[in-house]
């Protein structure tokens, strides 16, 4: 090879580097950027001040439940249209459905207007599966890792940073709720910007997979199955997708991934109930007079930085999960339990807050846990679909416990009664898990008495002496 080749050579291999970095560098701008709403901390204490005047039997009742059943009805449309479309249209309509959040806060006065707005929310909570998978489409799989790091780090830091930013605004600055919307519009538009600007890439995670066959792409699961059963592309689209519904039928008998989902499913389901409610409280125990003494832009940014302090944490934890997921689930599970109830009792907000702040950083303490247990044993497009598979029982859960607690036309619960069951709800979950860890225990000590005995008989027998040994061989002859 002549010197000129070998000059070339790096030459080519540098540039997808480069363009690796730069699309790094603008995933994570992205990301953080978007995060900038520091009104969002402060929407329960708008809705209920002079700015609109709202009944808080209104807010909690009739506006807020809008939310979670807004997210139920467009979860599974936008799941399957994130991949179909191939995620840039998906994160498009995120950024026009903030934009119509903002506006509506700004210019709705009616309680429609609000439900409206609760609705556009849903739409940005289930869109979020857009920027999670993006990332997993523009790089290679030994890259993967590196990129989810890089992506959360920036989400986490942008809610850190626009809560900090929303509680200077307020305390020092005396800043009106009112303005903080106006602030968050405007990052809102520039996140629009930058979205129309995303490179939207050639393949998806399961509708779009003949691109990348032909790019020279390692084959999938997919991709083998697709081999296998000699389906041509049209019952692919078909046939695939619930071919993979049965193997998460299949890999759901497996006790560990069984028992994470099912943490991911009831946890889960409660643990957006109280953030979704946590500001109604807070307004119920200090209804403030003075905007400078809210303090829910700080909470969330503490909570927001305990959880990322705990979800690393959690990484080096070493132990034997096989025994003890049970044990480590149920005393976290307990501990919120003790949490809720501690919130919705006392009557000091500062006392509220730290509860609040350690009740989200023990979930998040076992989301990066719970990841990983249930992704070890599966491929990337098996575990994009189990948890597909769980968030969307999560949602349908929490929508039963709306519609029975906190609708008006259930029961349409005020906020500490709400809370009360809340509290209930993880008590029951902390018993059943740690009934469970009680189970896997004694079962583990019924499996390791009979290996004990096992490997006692196959130890040398010391040689008998004196009696004893005419004894055995009087039972050696009476037994020959």
């Amino acid at each position: 090879m002549s010197k000129d080749e070998g000059a070339k050579k790096p030459a080519e291999e540098a540039a997808p580097e480069q363009r690796w970095k730069l699309q790094v560098f603008y995933l994570c701008f992205y990301g953080f950027m978007t995060q900038i709403r520091p009104g969002e901390s402060f929407i329960t204490p708008y809705l209920l001040g002079p700015d609109k005047n709202f009944t808080e039997v209104e807010v909690t009742n009739v506006i807020t439940p809008v939310l979670t059943y807004s997210y139920t009805a467009v979860l599974v449309p936008i799941f399957l249209l994130t991949d179909y479309l191939r995620y840039k249209p998906v994160l498009l309509l995120q950024s026009l459905s903030h934009i119509s959040i903002w506006l509506l806060l700004i210019l709705g006065v009616s309680v429609l207007a609000m439900q409206f707005m609760e609705f556009f929310y849903g739409v940005t909570m289930a869109a979020r599966i857009a920027y999670s998978s993006y990332i997993f489409s523009l790089v290679t799989p030994a890259r993967y890792q590196r990129m989810a790091s890089y992506s959360r780090s920036s989400v986490l830091m942008g809610v850190f940073t626009s809560s900090v930013l929303g509680q200077l605004c307020v305390t020092l600055g005396d800043v009106s709720f009112l303005t903080l919307n106006y602030i968050s519009l405007g990052f809102m538009s520039f996140g629009l910007i930058l979205t129309l600007f995303l490179e939207r890439p050639k393949r998806s995670l399961f509708f779009n997979r003949a691109d990348a066959a032909c790019n020279g792409a390692a084959p999938t699961e997919l991709d083998k199955m697709a081999q296998e059963s000699g389906e041509g592309r049209w019952r692919w689209h078909d046939v695939l997708l619930c071919r993979m519904l049965r193997e998460v039928g299949l890999v759901a008998k497996q006790p560990q991934l069984r028992l994470w989902s099912l943490w991911w499913i009831f946890n889960s389901a409660g643990y957006y109930l109280i953030l979704y409610y946590v500001q109604i409280l807070w307004n119920e125990i200090y209804p403030a007079r003075d905007n400078r003494r809210v303090y829910n832009g700080g909470v969330d940014a503490a909570s927001t930085l305990l959880g990322a302090i705990a979800s690393f944490a959690a990484g080096y934890l070493k132990i034997r999960w096989t025994l003890w997921s049970e044990l480590v689930i149920g005393a976290v599970t307990a501990f919120q339990a003790g949490l809720l109830l501690l919130m919705n009792t006392t009557s000091t907000i500062w006392l509220c807050y730290a509860a609040y702040v350690f009740f989200r950083g023990s979930y998040q303490f076992l989301v990066p846990i719970a990841i990983f247990r249930i992704a070890t044993s599966l491929s990337k497009e098996l575990c994009a679909l189990v948890f597909g598979v769980n968030t969307f029982f999560a949602t349908i859960l929490k929508t039963i416990i709306t519609i029975i607690v906190a609708d008006k036309r259930g029961l349409g619960l005020s906020v500490h009664p709400q809370f009360y069951v809340y509290f209930g709800y993880f008590a029951l979950l902390a018993v059943a898990y740690l009934l469970g860890a009680i189970s896997t225990g004694i079962q583990h000590r019924r499996q390791k008495q009979p290996a004990e005995l096992a490997f006692t008989k196959e130890l040398p027998q010391p040689p008998a002496d004196g009696p004893e040994k005419e004894r055995s061989s009087e039972a050696g002859t009476v037994q020959g």
